[in-house]
């Protein structure tokens, strides 16, 4: 299994990447992480490896004290020249919840993760559509030409797509090339299968936005706890490295506002599971 993967054709980064969610916040609504604390986990996270950070300009404190693109800039810029920093446009959040933005509303959430990164070119931004499970039959056409214009303004690399289904990649594909997917994915839902088995066939980065289950499933359950004594692991190594054993194009990004956590999940990389081991985990 490689370690490595080529996004878009021409940035090879490490398949086990770091996801920026978690930085301003425990929990959505839990009050804010210390901003210093971020930026000491950023930090550390390069210098393990981290050359894949998944961030977006929404990721915040419910106060807006502590936004993720900032801690990025603070402790991070001038950025190694390995580094690929991706983020997502497309829903708004505002006084009375989350909605989904429309084309009009996708240059100004570019130019605000720009501006809040400190960069002058964004090096994968993914079209989010929905809010949580994809909208299915929904078209992504209008919003996704938006965005490929603004990459042939230079101001994107690669795009990306997020929460959608076949279809919606199909339809992307026809507009503009799409570099990555990142679905709601990992060994306790595995209903993405028919997303992540187009994206192997064509050489798109399926990426998990939720590779431990986001706190909404159990991840620590017999099979993968079976498998990780094997290894003298814990269960969410095994779930990490059983996720990088799917697909070459499989890649995972792990996020945590912990110190302990970053170094335990970036110890996954070295887990090679057997075929035992993908026995059990079926």
């Amino acid at each position: 299994m490689t370690s490595q993967f080529r996004l878009g054709g021409d940035l090879t980064i490490d398949r086990l990447g770091f996801g920026a969610m978690r930085l301003p916040q425990a929990a959505p609504g839990g009050p804010p992480r210390d901003p210093e604390t971020g930026r000491t986990v950023l930090r550390r996270a390069v210098e393990l490896g981290v050359d894949h950070i998944d961030t977006a300009d929404f990721y915040r404190s419910q106060d807006g004290s502590v936004r993720a693109n900032t801690l990025i800039r603070e402790a991070l810029s001038p950025y190694p020249d390995n580094l690929v920093i991706a983020t997502k446009v497309g829903p708004i959040f505002g006084p009375g919840g989350p909605r989904q933005g429309g084309a009009a509303d996708l240059r100004p959430q570019v130019e605000a993760n720009l501006q809040s990164l400190g960069l002058d070119r964004l090096d994968l931004v993914y079209l989010r559509i929905g809010l949580m499970e994809p909208p299915h039959g929904e078209s992504l056409a209008e919003r996704f030409e938006a965005l490929a214009a603004l990459r042939e303004e230079g101001l994107i690399r690669h795009l990306g797509l997020s929460n959608v289904d076949a279809g919606h990649l199909a339809e992307a594909r026809a507009i503009a090339p799409v570099a990555a997917v990142q679905n709601d994915f990992h060994i306790a839902n595995r209903d993405e299968r028919a997303v992540l088995d187009a994206c192997t066939q064509a050489g798109i980065a399926f990426v998990p936005f939720f590779p431990l289950g986001g706190g909404r499933a159990d991840i620590d359950n017999p099979a993968p706890a079976k498998v990780a004594e094997r290894h003298g692991a814990t269960a969410h190594q095994i779930a990490l490295a059983w996720l990088l054993a799917l697909s070459p194009v499989a890649l995972a990004i792990p996020g945590t506002g912990s110190l302990a956590h970053l170094e335990e999940n970036l110890a996954a990389r070295s887990i090679t599971l057997t075929d035992e081991d993908l026995a059990d985990l079926a």
